[in-house]
């Protein structure tokens, strides 16, 4: 396999780790000037996010992260938990889960490599409209005591520009909706 557009070639992968959905691997790569340089990949399925627009609000989700060892305030997300998932259904998925929401209208947002430094997760971010209220389906210990936060939609734009959130997927899809906005 190579990138023919840059010359870089992979010449070998060396499985390191697999967890319930991520796979680790050392890939070895001749660069276009001669040089096999290591890399570490990390393998994810792919995954979503939804911005819910509910009424005048935006509804988000306030969970726990073991990463960063606290609470963060998301749009909520999640991955595609089956091979060959289409993004949309699991973005109307996650947001019934996680929110307790269902959207007749799911629009694409944006889209985009989270972590190409060493990952190939690809996220999609889609708009929800037009919602109804469902009973939530949390899945783990964190989503079971999340905290559902709603914040007007005359607020976005400017609490997105004041830095109010530290959270990439959450600042792309708001920024998006504030865009859409204006």
């Amino acid at each position: 396999m190579s990138s023919e557009a840059t010359g870089f070639k992979l010449i070998g992968v060396r499985h390191l780790a697999t967890t319930s959905f991520l796979k680790a691997e050392r890939h070895h790569i001749l660069s276009p000037t001669g040089v096999v340089m290591e890399r570490s990949v990390v393998r994810h399925p792919g995954a979503v996010a939804v911005v819910p627009v509910h009424g005048d609000d935006v509804v988000l989700i306030s969970q726990y992260r073991a990463p960063i060892g606290r609470d963060l305030l998301e749009i909520p997300a999640g991955k595609l938990d089956m091979p060959g998932e289409d993004p949309i259904e699991a973005a109307g998925r996650e947001l019934e889960e996680e929110v307790g929401l269902r959207a007749t209208s799911l629009e694409l947002l944006a889209s985009f490599w989270t972590t190409p430094g060493f990952s190939n997760e690809y996220m999609w971010i889609y708009l929800a409209s037009d919602l109804t209220p469902v009973e939530a389906r949390p899945h783990g210990a964190e989503e079971e005591v999340a905290e559902i936060v709603r914040i007007p939609l005359d607020e976005v734009a400017a609490r997105v520009a004041a830095g109010e959130f530290d959270d990439a997927k959450t600042i792309v899809g708001l920024a998006a909706l504030a865009a859409r906005l204006s």
